[in-house]
């Protein structure tokens, strides 16, 4: 008997110029978008607003705006990709920033130094979001409840805890060099003749001097940098990643390539809660104050980065570069309407200067660097938001008048 056997040889053609640059677009759209939204931005925003939209200044603001969303849209990226969710990250991240300034504060109170108090706040952030993660993910891993439920059931949870430690008021009282840790930067550029670029700390500046620094990659920022990095290292280099990925792909398929999917799961809800306790220890560090409610309307932002950022609703596909850029879009459009209100509020800021004799301009004028307190300002400025129609058309006098 003659066996024989037909050996299948591949004919298909090589791709076409026209196809590889098709292929390689639809790699990139999410950056070539980025790129089209901040050229559109670019052009059209001097036209309707008479500001710059790049600037040095705005592009730091936006970065220093995307920090919190894009810490929790991180862990949130490991749970959709393993077709989870997890509502519950705003509320962890608002209990971090209350149990950080709780443990920060009494810990300096008690005689620790500075460093060791931030990092004891940083440590009571994140274990403690990372405690209500693991909660979440032994009850979704062990009990089989639908990870909807339990996200957000745990998140009411976590709002009363964070009400009652903060007993429904912002934890203040932190010390005064906290601020440094959340607000300064890792380097500073000054405009003008006697400016100059500077590393870790500028020169001592008053007045004119400066408004014209600027801060570039705050600390808030670069520990975002390099938590990013440590994302796409975990889920791309790792048996970690591989595991999500599968999981998230198809459940019964990894339960037979025998992938410890409970333990698996409970470590992906454990890492998400993290991400937000570190959010929230960063927020307590740029505001100087822990507040309980400060995460609570991140949440859909969070995950809205993540599916713009081509992270599949339904698991098994994204990438932690994707959801960086989808965050950015997000923010470079939110940016570009915040060009506009603070030039609309340009006439109150002189209201200020004339009210003030200038003592008020810095905390108006220079929202990233000036002392964001009102002590500076007498009490007749302390008056209600006047909309910017009211401003156009001359309508608004000060209460005293």
């Amino acid at each position: 008997m003659a066996l024989s056997s037909d050996i299948l040889v591949s004919t298909e053609a090589p791709l076409t110029h026209i196809q590889r640059v098709l292929l390689t677009i639809s790699r990139l759209w999410a950056w070539l978008f980025l790129a089209l939204l901040i050229l559109f931005f670019v052009v059209t925003v001097p036209v309707f607003s008479g500001i710059s939209f790049l600037s040095v200044r705005n592009s730091q603001n936006i970065l220093v705006a995307i920090v919190p969303v894009l810490l929790l849209g991180l862990g949130q990226t490991f749970v959709i990709i393993s077709a989870g969710i997890d509502l519950s990250v705003g509320w962890v991240m608002s209990l971090a920033s209350v149990l950080s300034a709780l443990a920060l504060r009494n810990s300096f109170n008690a005689g620790a130094p500075l460093p060791l108090a931030v990092i004891l706040g940083l440590l009571a952030g994140v274990f403690g979001g990372g405690i209500v993660g693991l909660v979440n993910g032994l009850i979704i891993a062990k009990l089989k409840v639908p990870a909807f439920i339990v996200t957000l059931g745990s998140s009411f949870m976590v709002r009363g805890l964070a009400l009652l430690w903060s007993e429904n008021t912002t934890v203040v009282g932190l010390p005064d060099g906290v601020r440094a840790y959340g607000n300064e930067s890792l380097f500073y550029s000054i405009r003008g003749d006697h400016g100059g670029f500077y590393i870790f700390s500028p020169p001592p500046l008053t007045g004119d001097m400066l408004r014209q620094m600027d801060r570039i990659l705050s600390w808030p920022v670069v520990v975002t940098i390099l938590t990013v990095a440590f994302a796409m290292f975990l889920l791309h280099r790792t048996q970690f990643g591989r595991y999500t990925y599968a999981i998230g792909g198809n459940i019964q398929a990894a339960l037979r390539a025998g992938i410890p999917v409970d333990r698996h799961i409970i470590k992906i809800y454990t890492l998400s809660a993290a991400m937000a306790g570190l959010a929230g220890f960063l927020s307590t560090l740029q505001f100087t104050a822990g507040s309980a409610s400060i995460g609570d309307p991140l949440l859909l932002s969070s995950i809205a980065g993540v599916i713009i950022g081509g992270v599949s609703l339904f698991g098994g596909a994204g990438t932690i570069i994707g959801v960086a850029s989808g965050r950015e879009r997000m923010a470079v459009a939110m940016a570009a309407g915040a060009d506009h209100a603070l030039d609309a509020g340009e006439d109150w800021v002189k209201q200020v200067r004339e009210l003030t004799g200038g003592r008020g301009a810095d905390v108006v004028c220079d929202p990233v660097g000036g002392e964001a307190t009102s002590q500076s300002l007498p009490s007749t400025v302390l008056m209600p938001s006047v909309s910017s129609h009211q401003r156009a058309r001359g309508k608004w006098s000060h209460p005293s008048t």
